[in-house]
């Protein structure tokens, strides 16, 4: 435990109760006094605040970075407007992904958002690619998630109201000792609600996380139920549900690569793996799949799912699942034969046998962006 880092919100952590666990590294809080059931809850009815700090932030400078990265990411970043950010992928020559991102064009240069786990591996990537990656170290990252994030996030930064889902800005917030701070904040996170990023210096972060929580509707939430929220909405996580061995079209991410990237696009190509992805888009033989169990019993990451309860083979296997608490039952996501249609039952081997569990369209939950 000594050698976990820590964000620069620990402190904050501890005086409100959380209790701490390691990951990717970090000291981080999986879930506060109030469980990681209600604060799911509390982030789909009101605005939960999430310490995600001990992701990696990154920028690339150069009039060539878009067309740069575009070397490793198959993405529309040359085309991508200043003030907005898009989603992407690390591919590798294999046609799998090394990780998942954000990219944002904040005009004079690209913004990046890398999963922890993988953020020394990804900067290493950038500078073997030539990119020259400057890596943020002196600024903390928080998400503010749910219907409510918006009335509490503009009463201390006003602005914010007019953004729309996948815009970035600069906001100044003056701080209750009369110092000021630097906002870089998008309309974005990974829970499927509405909500703001806001990464700040790391000299602010706890009296700027304070004022927050000081806002009636806005409570602490853990990485308990940031994984519960995101698997609710449908949203795959890095390590899980995709990795080095897994397409974009298997993890279900096809959508990512837009037409100007593809097959007898403009810029068609030029990324690790094409040769594999390209002609896999809408043909891949798997795919990323919901299913929802039969019963009260989650069915978690690596359980094996077969055709019937007789089957010696198993045909896929679970990915990511647990309790969705909005949905107030189980549900998972799993990789499966792709031409499965929905509604069809696989069943899952679990302590010995086999529950039904129907395959079911995702998200779970309506995702609620502002468009």
């Amino acid at each position: 435990m000594d050698d976990l880092r820590r964000t620069p919100l620990h402190d904050l952590h501890a005086s409100l109760g959380a209790k701490m666990v390691p990951f990717a590294g970090w000291d981080m809080p999986v879930q506060y006094p109030m469980g990681v059931l209600n604060e799911h809850l509390h982030a789909r009815a009101a605005a939960g605040l999430f310490d995600v700090s001990h992701m990696g932030q990154v920028i690339l400078r150069g009039e060539g970075a878009a067309k740069a990265l575009e070397t490793l990411v198959p993405a529309d970043i040359e085309g991508l407007a200043r003030g907005r950010q898009r989603y992407g992928l690390f591919t590798n020559e294999q046609g799998g992904i090394l990780d998942d991102l954000m990219i944002a064009n904040k005009g004079d240069h690209l913004f990046l958002v890398v999963n922890a786990a993988c953020a020394a591996q990804d900067i290493a990537h950038l500078d073997a690619a030539g990119l020259a990656p400057e890596v943020v170290t002196d600024r903390a990252l928080l998400a503010l998630q749910g219907p409510a994030a918006e009335a509490a996030l503009a009463r201390l930064v006003p602005g914010v109201a007019g953004m729309r889902f996948m815009d970035v800005a600069e906001f100044e917030w003056t701080a209750p000792d009369g110092g000021s701070a630097t906002l870089w904040v998008s309309r974005s996170g990974y829970t499927g609600e509405d909500g703001f990023e806001i990464s700040l210096p790391a000299d602010h972060a706890e009296a700027f996380a304070r004022a927050l929580l000081d806002q009636p509707e806005v409570a602490p939430i853990g990485l308990g139920a940031r994984d519960s929220l995101r698997l609710e909405a449908g949203l795959p996580l890095y390590g899980h549900d995709m990795d080095q061995g897994v397409s974009p079209a298997a993890a279900g991410l096809g959508w990512s690569i837009p037409k100007v990237r593809r097959a007898g696009g403009e810029r068609a190509g030029g990324f690790p793996g094409a040769e594999r992805i390209l002609p896999e888009l809408g043909k891949s033989a798997r795919a990323r799949r919901g299913l929802i169990p039969e019963g009260r019993a989650p069915i978690r990451e690596g359980v094996e799912l077969y055709k019937t309860p007789e089957s010696a083979q198993p045909i896929g296997r679970v990915t990511s699942g647990g309790f969705g608490p909005s949905v107030g039952g189980p549900v998972a996501m799993a990789s499966l034969p792709a031409d499965l249609p929905e509604g069809e039952t696989v069943f899952a081997e679990l302590r010995g046998k086999r529950i039904p569990a129907r395959i079911a369209p995702m998200p779970f939950v309506t995702r609620t962006y502002k468009r």
